[in-house]
């Protein structure tokens, strides 16, 4: 992934009807983001007896109709429509899923566009999703880290074994791997204690959720704890969040300095208008880069 001096910025296409993934994703790379990511559900369960974690009430804010395009599907078509912007999960449901069709899946996409592919990955907390996909929900964050070894390991290239408590195989390899040089950063998401662990014990940078400047300088405190705990505190680390500030200058300024290094946003709810017409989409896209991103980069190279 390619890394800038200063705060990047992600447009999160999240809950994007599909046939405005990609005409967003060009204007984003023309305008001057650096990425794009998408997040990861499944179906949606018509009764739920967990609780999302980042509302106060537990209950999830999107609507049984809202759609969600298949990440793995949308990255590649994406790559196919644009030149330089990276593009990433925010956050792939890994827990749910066997690690070597991952790994399968993004070696690929990692061999075709090398260099712009990088893993975001989570639990999630539905129980539903667990059940109907024949994965354990008690076991997600063990199973989580067994995975990450896997993927990391395949998509090195070679032959690979794996012998752990819950996933066990002989040698094998898989082609293509992900291109020499250009290995996948893996962003490890999650605020609770067991996720900025996680994140910095074994991921190249943390994801965060939405939430306010004072609980992401809170956040990134405990991730730098975790950091040095993992004697990794001088490691090469990314951190990437929705902060709910408005979008200026000043504000993303101060994130920065706070630590985070990449500002995932949708800024079609920040720039007036209503949020789902495909026209303000576009045009907020483009007026975020002209307010925000570029005079911040201006700043950020002034001598």
């Amino acid at each position: 992934m390619r890394q800038n001096r200063g705060v990047r910025f992600t447009l999160a296409l999240a809950m994007t009807p599909p046939q405005r993934i990609l005409p967003l994703a060009r204007i984003a790379e023309e305008a001057g983001w650096d990425a794009v990511c998408l997040p990861d559900s499944v179906f949606y369960p018509e009764q739920v007896t967990g609780s999302y974690p980042f509302t106060p009430d537990g209950k999830r804010f999107w609507s049984a109709e809202s759609p969600f395009v298949d990440p793995y599907v949308a990255i590649p078509a994406i790559a196919a429509v644009t030149e330089r912007i990276d593009l990433y999960t925010n956050v792939l449901k890994t827990s749910l899923r066997e690690p070597l069709l991952v790994a399968k899946t993004i070696g690929s996409a990692a061999a075709m566009f090398p260099g712009r592919i990088g893993l975001g990955v989570g639990l999630s907390w539905i129980p539903e999703e667990f059940a109907w996909l024949g994965q354990e929900m008690k076991t997600r964050g063990k199973r989580l880290d067994e995975q990450i070894a896997i993927i990391r390991a395949v998509l090195a290239g070679g032959w690979v074994e794996f012998h752990g408590d819950h996933y066990d195989f002989d040698r094998l390899r898989m082609e293509p791997p992900a291109p020499a040089g250009e290995p996948v950063p893996i962003y490890v998401g999650g605020h609770s204690d067991a996720g900025l662990r996680r994140a910095a014990r074994v991921g190249d940078g943390w994801i965060g959720a939405q939430c306010s400047a004072d609980d992401l300088a809170g956040l990134i405190g405990r991730l730098r704890v975790e950091l040095d705990a993992a004697g990794r505190a001088e490691d090469p680390f990314e951190i990437k969040a929705t902060p709910m500030v408005p979008a200026t200058v000043d504000a993303m300024a101060s994130l920065a300095v706070a630590g985070l290094t990449d500002v995932i946003t949708v800024p079609w709810y920040f720039s007036g208008g209503d949020p789902n017409d495909p026209a303000h989409q576009e045009e907020s896209v483009r007026w975020f880069a002209e307010t925000v991103i570029l005079p911040l980069r201006d700043l950020e190279t002034t001598p």
